[in-house]
């Protein structure tokens, strides 16, 4: 379309080229106006978004500024109402779902802790009571042992005693009567020395001298007893 716009720019008549110089301006200018818009239907064809960047390109280039955006003045409303509702549905959800759950977790966890505290004390309750009946069966089992080792002892000390004294009983008798025996036997044979005596006497005289009547050697013996 370029081509063509030259082409009858060309095809003119002379005239037209000799005209007062405000004419030649405005076909220039028209000519001008004739290929930006002749490039701008091609560009058209060619690219779709062609005129979304130029739109965009136009507003950019119209709202430029050096400032920084966050710190420009005049976004500051702007800012301040996202801001506003940013603040606002962040609460909204920690509030209805983030704080809620959180909240059961905890209280959930709580009671758990709460319930192995006192399952935990409960046991140490059974455990101590176990220990407790243990001491007193031990202590219990002490003491009777204990009991039966002081019955057992004082048995068998009975028995002993009771035995002891049966031996010195039995002992103290047969002393008793070997002393009544040995009394008795020498008795008998004091009686008999007499006897024994003249018969010695006797018989050592009658070696001596020859016969001796009995009764002389009696007579002579109970002398020297006497």
């Amino acid at each position: 379309m370029v081509t063509q716009a030259y082409a009858q720019e060309a095809a003119a008549p002379a005239e037209e080229h000799v005209e007062a110089p405000a004419d030649d301006a405005a076909h220039a200018e028209e000519a001008v106006h004739a290929e930006d818009a002749a490039h701008a239907e091609d560009g058209a064809h060619a690219d779709p978004t062609h005129d979304t960047h130029a739109t965009t390109e136009a507003h950019g280039d119209a709202g430029h500024s050096d400032v920084f955006p966050p710190f420009d003045p005049a976004t500051f409303p702007s800012q301040l109402l996202w801001l506003a509702i940013t603040f606002g549905a962040l609460y909204l959800l920690m509030s209805k779902l983030a704080l809620p759950r959180i909240g059961g977790i905890l209280e959930n966890r709580k009671t758990l802790i709460d319930t192995d505290l006192a399952a935990a004390d409960a046991d140490r309750q059974k455990t101590d009571a176990a220990i407790a009946a243990y001491e007193k069966a031990l202590a219990e089992a002490k003491a009777k042992a204990q009991g039966i080792a002081n019955q057992t002892r004082e048995a068998i000390q009975a028995d002993l005693s009771a035995k002891r004294s049966a031996a010195e009983a039995d002992l103290t008798a047969k002393v008793s009567a070997a002393e009544a025996r040995i009394a008795q036997t020498k008795a008998e044979a004091l009686t008999h020395v007499d006897e024994i005596a003249a018969e010695t006497a006797q018989a050592v005289v009658g070696q001596l001298v020859g016969d001796v009547p009995p009764a002389s050697v009696r007579a002579a013996v109970a002398k020297v007893k006497g």
